[in-house]
Parts: structure tokens; C-alpha cells; sequence
């Protein structure tokens, strides 16, 4: 086993605490936050499991995924009204120019702060 691999693996959890998987390697019945979404469901307030780890030797950083158990995950809580409305308000927010004051129908970058409308006029001028 690799150097990278053999701290990367870690089914008791002795050496980082919690029990460790290579990447792609995590055992049935564990899903990142991620994969439980996708799932319609919610870790609901359990603690994490067990974790999955992979060694950058490039740049020497190591990423972590923390997995929780699928049979104790809890269905996603449904939207409200007053969530949807809220989420509404603050996607508008962020298609609004602050210079035109026009919805452009996308995200204004927050590099320009501006539509690109107004960034190539701003240029021009």
C-alpha cells in the first residue's frame, strides 16, 4: 500500500479518530451530505460516521468528505411558502443590476458588480 493510500485507510479510526476510507472506497450503507440530498434525505442530526480522504501530493493538502449513515438519515424537511418567497426575493437581488437597475435575467458577476451592459459601457466612455 502506497504511503498516501495507508493514511488514507483507517477502518478503525486509531490513527484520525473517526474511521477513514480512500476515496471512492467508503463501505455500503455510508453517503457524503451530498448523495443524501440526492436521496431526498438529511444526516437529521447524527453524528458523522465515518470519513473519506485523499492525499494531494502536488500541492500536499488533503481533502475530506464526512459520511453519514443512510439508515439513520431523515427525509428533507419540504419547502414552505415563505422559504420559497425568501428564496425568490434573494435570487432577484442577485440578477439586479445596481448601476441600471434591470433584472438581466442571470447572476451579475460579483468580479464587476455591474451587468455586463453596464462594464462595457463603463469601459467605453
Amino acid at each position: 500500500m502506497s504511503g498516501a493510500l495507508g493514511t488514507c485507510y483507517d477502518p478503525e479510526g486509531t490513527l484520525h479518530g473517526i474511521p477513514t476510507y480512500p476515496w471512492h472506497l467508503a463501505p455500503d450503507g455510508l453517503a457524503t451530505r451530498r448523495q443524501l440530498r440526492a436521496q431526498g434525505l438529511r444526516p437529521g442530526g447524527q453524528e458523522i460516521a465515518a470519513q473519506l480522504m485523499r492525499v494531494n501530493r502536488r500541492r500536499g493538502n488533503v481533502r475530506v468528505a464526512y459520511l453519514y449513515r443512510i439508515d439513520g438519515a431523515k427525509p428533507v424537511r419540504p419547502m414552505t411558502s415563505r422559504k420559497w418567497g425568501a428564496l425568490a426575493l434573494a435570487m432577484l437581488a442577485r440578477r439586479t443590476c445596481p448601476r441600471c437597475l434591470i433584472d438581466v435575467g442571470y447572476c451579475i458577476p460579483s468580479s464587476l458588480g455591474m451587468c455586463g451592459l453596464c462594464h462595457a459601457n463603463q469601459h467605453v466612455a
